[in-house]
């Protein structure tokens, strides 16, 4: 079906703002994927587009087709749902998005075997610390470590996730081990923060005896890889925060220590993300079963 191809090509390239993001979300180049614009505009006779060197926005009349576009295409994907339904016979693909370390350790693992059971199926992952936008950028599922802030999207818990203070035995010889949370203010620690535009990890949360303390620790580097804070870590560099299940092999093996083990960091939530009308669709509906199930088997924690 070419055409409803070339249909899908123009919605990811209007929805993320270049040839070369829609073409390579759908696993295309940017020389296909202009192609693919290209024989559009030719059978409509319209430009949808509005061409500069630094810029790609529809037109008018292009942002007119998008919608009437979302419309058909939306009723499609739900017409070969509801055939997969019948079938069993899930089909098409999935795309999921998760912080890195949960992504790597957790959730990339288990793709294979879901691809596996259910051939016909595809899983598109992006793995990101940044926050993502599920709805404007299509997803059908994202994973999540913390406090979700998205109303509009359901939400499915998959486990209560602890969290630790964790240095270096070398860091810890050369700088003291913090005894009390006001030991990490005033530059007295080199805390390592997970920081990227609009995170909310610019402070961290430790319980205390009066309850939860907002501590606004500092740090002479940061990063918005959450794998490159424990790379410094064992470096002897700081002090990070990290969940339990990420360094436990490193705990184990005394590579790290854990640090303020009386002032742990309030347990985070591990859970999934996804708008309502995906649970719908019989592909997506089976991969969260199947990724919630094998990350509880991972973490080797209760459900709740």
């Amino acid at each position: 079906m070419p055409y409803v191809e070339s249909l899908r090509v123009f919605a990811r390239v209007v929805e993320l703002g270049s040839i070369t993001s829609g073409g390579r979300d759908l696993r295309l180049t940017p020389a296909v994927a202009s192609k693919r614009i290209k024989e559009l505009e030719q059978k409509l006779g319209v430009r949808l587009f509005n061409r500069t060197t630094r810029s790609l926005t529809p037109t008018e009349v292009g942002r007119m087709f998008y919608e009437e576009t979302k419309e058909v295409l939306d009723r499609l994907d739900r017409a070969e749902a509801a055939v997969a339904t019948y079938s069993h016979r899930p089909r098409g693909a999935i795309r999921v998005t998760a912080p890195l370390g949960i992504g790597r350790r957790l959730i990339a693992p288990i793709v294979p075997g879901f691809t596996d059971a259910y051939p016909e199926t595809e899983v598109r992952m992006r793995l990101s610390d940044r926050r993502v936008d599920i709805l404007g950028e299509e997803l059908d599922v994202a994973f999540f470590l913390g406090n979700p802030r998205d109303s509009t999207l359901t939400m499915r818990k998959i486990a209560d996730c602890p969290r630790v203070l964790v240095a270096a035995p070398r860091y810890v010889a050369e700088h003291g081990a913090p005894r009390v949370p006001d030991d990490l203010l005033g530059g007295r620690h080199n805390c390592l923060l997970l920081r990227y535009p609009r995170s909310p990890e610019y402070y961290w949360v430790l319980d205390t005896p009066d309850g939860p303390r907002k501590l606004e620790v500092s740090g002479r580097f940061d990063a918005d890889d959450g794998d490159i804070l424990t790379d410094w870590a064992l470096a002897g560099r700081g002090i990070a925060m990290k969940p339990l299940f990420d360094v436990a092999r490193h705990l184990e093996s005394g590579a790290l220590v854990e640090v303020l083990p009386d002032h742990r960091p309030p347990t985070a939530l591990f859970g999934c993300l996804y708008p309502h009308k995906r649970l719908q669709d019989t592909k997506v509906r089976l991969f969260i079963d199947h990724a919630v199930d094998a990350a509880r088997r991972a973490l080797a924690l209760p459900a709740p």
